[in-house]
């Protein structure tokens, strides 16, 4: 694989920092964020590009990713391992995938880095419990264009809830960072075609209840004009990134 013309910026795992609210962009895409309330049958509403941009790779098993090294101060024996030279994309992508799984976890934030399938569900058991359900949005169908929300349901009776949100890192090998934070709701919602109110999608969102340790900065306060602590913020769940959430 050649990682060259790809980024973690303009992927779904931009959605890491944004959600610990780190992240500072004046210009965000129309439809990332948006407000609650908009989650209601009939609301028109642009949609994100939720397309997956990583390239196709594949989770190692557990029995080979324990026994790689996997931190910044091992990043040599990892340039050796994935043949990345002095300066190169390959060892950008290593130290900076490396670097955001070893960030200090945000307030009311756990969070760990998987890359099997294995340890992704250990993390979601051990933050949620045995009884669990996995869901990601169906396809991407409506992405970049003004779409209709059909039928929502709240997860957990749209309660608020607990959930582990996991989103893909750039990385030689599949990597997810997985990551839960308090006070959220989880709603899976139809998408509809504007014009023929066809249902096209079913979209899975997350809305963050408690936004008041986020950087005034934050793209969702650029997008929807607001700031920290003040309004809830929601967004997709793009392609290939994961909500999970206990069962109902």
């Amino acid at each position: 694989i050649t990682f060259a013309q790809y980024s973690n910026s303009s992927s779904t795992t931009g959605n890491v920092s944004e959600v610990s609210g780190s992240l500072v962009n004046r210009w965000v895409e129309p439809g990332k964020f948006f407000r609650e309330y908009m989650l209601k049958e009939g609301t028109v509403m642009n949609m994100p590009d939720i397309r997956d941009r990583m390239p196709r790779r594949s989770f190692l098993p557990r029995v080979i990713s324990s026994k790689l090294p996997f931190s910044t101060s091992r990043l040599l024996e990892l340039k050796r391992i994935f043949h990345a030279r002095e300066n190169s994309t390959m060892e950008r992508v290593l130290f900076n995938a490396l670097a955001e799984c070893e960030r200090g976890p945000s307030q009311g934030e756990t969070k760990r880095c998987v890359g099997s399938a294995e340890d992704m569900i250990d993390f979601a058991v051990s933050v949620l419990g045995h009884n669990v359900v996995v869901r990601t949005t169906e396809n991407v169908n409506g992405s970049t264009q003004s779409v209709m929300i059909g039928k929502v349901k709240g997860i957990n009776g749209g309660e608020v809830t607990k959930s582990v949100s996991c989103h893909q890192s750039l990385y030689p090998y599949l990597l997810y960072y997985c990551h839960s934070v308090p006070k959220v709701r989880v709603y899976v919602a139809e998408i509809l075609d504007v014009e023929s109110k066809v249902k096209i999608n079913k979209g899975v969102t997350i809305c963050h209840l408690d936004t008041s340790a986020w950087s005034p900065g934050h793209g969702a306060f650029v997008a929807l004009g607001s700031s920290p602590g003040l309004i809830e913020v929601c967004h997709w769940i793009f392609e290939n990134d994961m909500t999970w959430t206990t069962a109902n």
